[in-house]
């Protein structure tokens, strides 16, 4: 795109002040009109953030260190397009753009948004939440990205860069972080060569903070943090045509986390109460509640990748190559209360394995000439392991008695006798689930290609094709010993105690030991053709505008839970196997595939001390993935169709040499254009026009930094403002229960000296803004609702010592 590349490129010191920066304005110490260049790889070739004609956010090292910003959770204060929901545990997170995503609360349900970290992909939220290494950026893609991306890339990209090593000389830094909640970070790193062209870069940190949410049972803490991380790298260059980049990493975390708020206290409060429990009714942002144990969640994930690139006369060969290993233990008090209604031994207990290679390889033409192509090929393979079980705690069984009026004791002594059950069967202490595995394989190839025309001077065609073929296998075994869920109620007349039978006989199925079910075999094979086409237009100097179509592509997801059904198309066939068991119920095995479409029109302008970006949108998700929570198991399906109408705007600002203004907000408009069967707030229904939960239809970021010297040190002064429109927060829960709306204020004040001392004070959320994350219908406590409160406020400071 040679009249394109010919715009002032954007400058990287507002990137680095300014958030969501699609563009940026000149660094400290330049002249108003003195602009730099950013350098994205959002289209995996090096562009100038004005030239790509993509919606994509750029985030730099400077505006996260600024901003105190530690993982990729907390980029969502930088860019409005995406929100980030922290659930039940340290490794169940929802990432979203433009109002698309999911991926929490089951593995067998991979992201719609792909995590890739210095190229290589990160198929689950758990291997990519840890501390941020030390960055370039974060550039974040909006839309569908499969045609380079492959198939979790059908609502967008997270594409974290980091730093290579160094050949030009020694240097690293070292730096001390501390903060409220009895906050410690420390973080060092080193890079430098090892000859002339050989340089490495050693890095490492940890991360500590007691939790801000109490348990008053036990006189403990809930949500802290407790992590670490170490990463080494070697750069080598044999050949000025030739580069080897080798990155070993190792992370992992053991949190207490997170906490559970009431937001409604149904009838069954009283009962937890009267059994000797207790909990916080109604008070969301107490930050405080009874639990009887607290939850546990570790989490270890290492991983190696080596990246070769070989610049050829008329094209460029790189190939990426990657190995990883997640280890994830998750245990949690599901009742919430201080009722021990589960055993802590077995309360939701799982331990997840998954081991994950990759192989990308890719041409990439020269830049010279009015033709530029890329071609590659992708490949994924990935095992997933899972064992877990759940128990019913000592005093289940006289709540289950409190819920009928002593029902459950009544139909035992009545029943018992004629079905040979003992006294004291029903919802036994440790009955349940003592064992649950679960297996997944995925196979998965993607070839694409992309051509970038000059079809003038002025204007450039881009068309790219992605075709991927994914094959999943998939395996459950539960043994259940819940003897009540196995009873026949209906046929003693005894209908009305069937909301207790929480936990019914499950029907294996899949490649498993022990395993006999001839009708399902837990495989899926999908494919799918995925394509862009852009026309981007050089209007002035200064102004480009583009406009495309693009699609997306996300294989079907698997249930890999107690909540798992057989399909009501199975069911004969299950029955003439003699395969169903005891009150067995259809629902679904997997959710089918995501087909998304995205039509954009958008309009990027530099100028000396304004830089302005706007996008317009229509994009839809066919068979959108929906996983809800039910109060006592998740419902995961298939939406017919979900809409979003929307407007982006980054503007930033230099009207003074010290002074940067940014100004970013997204306006959505949701629709739920199909959703029959879906699961509102009085069981299954019909969302079809109606607006889904959970998408604000504004969401702003602002902010200012001045910057200016004391003495000899270079200064700055921040300040960041968060908005996002009241919205309700989940389908199923009417918005007069559980609604949100942010409103929120981070600040920082920093200064360097000439001597390479670093010293940043930080605040996040300093107003105490008070809004939930996400809710659900309280767990076997039918009318109480219970949420996860945001975090409260935080401030510290840094310390850091540059050398070289």
């Amino acid at each position: 795109m040679p009249a394109i590349k010919s715009l002032k490129a954007i400058p990287a010191a507002l990137a680095a002040t300014g958030f969501a920066a699609s563009v940026s304005l000149p660094a400290m110490g330049q002249g108003a009109g003195m602009l730099e260049e950013v350098i994205v790889t959002a289209a995996k070739r090096q562009q100038t953030l004005q030239e790509i004609p993509i919606a994509v956010s750029v985030v730099t090292a400077e505006a996260i260190e600024q901003s105190q910003v530690l993982d990729v959770k907390d980029l969502q204060t930088l860019v409005p397009s995406l929100r980030v929901t922290q659930l039940q545990g340290s490794a169940q997170t929802n990432f979203i753009i433009r109002g698309f995503g999911n991926g929490a609360n089951n593995p067998g349900i991979e992201p719609s948004v792909g995590v890739f970290i210095d190229g290589v992909y990160r198929s689950r939220v758990g291997s990519a939440l840890n501390d941020l290494p030390k960055l370039e950026r974060v550039e974040v893609l909006r839309g569908p990205q499969s045609t380079l991306f492959g198939k979790n890339a059908s609502a967008g990209v997270i594409n974290v860069v980091t730093a290579k090593p160094d050949l030009a000389g020694h240097s690293g830094e070292v730096g001390v972080t501390l903060g409220n909640y009895n906050q410690k970070i420390v973080k060092g790193y080193l890079t430098g060569p090892l000859s002339d062209n050989v340089a490495f870069s050693v890095s490492g940190g940890m991360n500590q903070r007691d939790g801000y949410y109490d348990n008053l049972e036990l006189d403990t803490q809930q949500n802290e943090i407790n992590r670490w991380n170490m990463r080494g790298q070697l750069l080598w260059n044999p050949t000025d045509r030739m580069e080897v980049r080798l990155i070993a990493d190792a992370d992992g975390l053991d949190e207490v986390c997170c906490g559970v708020a009431n937001l409604v206290n149904g009838p069954t409060g009283a009962l937890v109460q009267a059994l000797g429990g207790n909990l916080v009714p109604e008070e969301p942002f107490a930050y405080e509640g009874f639990y009887d144990f607290d939850p546990q969640n570790r989490i270890d994930t290492q991983g190696v990748s080596m990246q070769i690139d070989y610049d050829f006369d008329s094209f460029t060969l790189t190939s990426i190559t990657a190995m990883r290993k997640l280890e994830q233990f998750d245990l949690g008090d599901v009742d919430y209360t201080s009722a021990r209604l589960v055993t802590p031994d077995a309360a939701n207990q799982r331990d997840l394995e998954i081991d994950t290679f990759t192989q990308e390889l890719r041409l990439t033409s020269a830049t010279d000439g009015p033709l530029q192509w890329m071609v590659g090929a992708f490949y994924f393979t990935e095992e997933l392991e899972s064992e877990g079980s759940f128990g019913y705690g000592d005093q289940f069984r006289a709540y289950a008695d409190g819920l009928t009026g002593g029902g459950v004791s009544g139909v035992e002594a009545a029943l018992g006798p004629i079905l040979g059950i003992p006294a004291g069967t029903f919802f036994a202490e440790g009955a349940g689930y003592p064992s649950e595995t679960s297996r997944l394989d995925d196979d998965t190839l993607s070839l694409f290609a992309q051509v970038d025309f000059d079809i003038t001077d002025a204007m450039t065609l881009t068309a790219g094709v992605n075709y991927t073929e994914s094959d999943k296998e998939a395996a459950v075994r539960l043994e259940s010993t819940d003897v009540f869920s196995q009873l026949p109620l209906a046929a003693f007349g005894l209908e009305a105690l069937t909301p207790l039978q929480f936990l019914p006989p499950f029907l294996n199925f899949g490649n498993l030991p022990g395993v006999d079910n001839s009708v399902e075999d837990g495989k899926t094979n999908d494919s799918d053709t995925t394509y862009t086409l852009r026309l981007a237009y050089d209007l002035t100097e200064n102004i480009n505008v583009y406009g495309g179509v693009s699609t997306g592509f996300k294989a079907s997801s698997w249930n890999l839970s107690r909540d798992s059904r057989p399909f009501p198309e199975d069911i004969p066939a299950l029955a003439a196997a003699g395969l169903l068991v005891p009150n067995l119920s259809e629902g679904t095995r997997y959710a089918g595939p995501e087909e998304s479409t995205v039509y954009e029109i958008g309009l990027k302008g530099e100028f000396d001390t304004v830089s302005v970006n706007v996008a317009i949108f229509d994009q839809t998700i066919e068979g959108f993935q929906s996983n809800i929570f039910t109060g006592t198991g998740f419902v995961l399906g298939n939406a017919g169709k979900q809409s979003t109408d929307g407007v982006e705007l980054d503007l930033n600002w230099a009207p003074t040499d010290g002074l940067r203004l940014a100004f970013a907000a997204t306006w959505l408009d949701p629709l739920y254009d199909e959703f029959v069967g879906a699961l509102g707030e009085n069981g299954p229904t019909d969302l079809s026009g109606q607006q889904p939960s959970g998408i604000p239809e504004l969401s702003t970021n602002t902010s200012a930094t001045y910057n200016f010297n004391i003495g000899d040190a270079m200064s700055y002064a921040r300040i960041e403002h968060v908005y996002e429109e009241e919205v309700q927060v989940v389908d199923n829960i009417p918005a007069s229960i559980a609604s949100r709306e942010v409103n929120m204020f981070n600040a920082s004040f920093g200064m360097t000296f000439s001597n390479g001392v670093e010293l940043n004070f930080w605040g996040r959320n300093l107003n105490g803004d008070e809004y939930l994350l996400s809710a659900f219908a309280s767990v076997a406590q039918a009318g109480s609702f219970s949420s996860y409160p945001n975090q409260p406020r935080t401030y510290g400071a840094t310390l850091k010592y540059s050398f070289e």
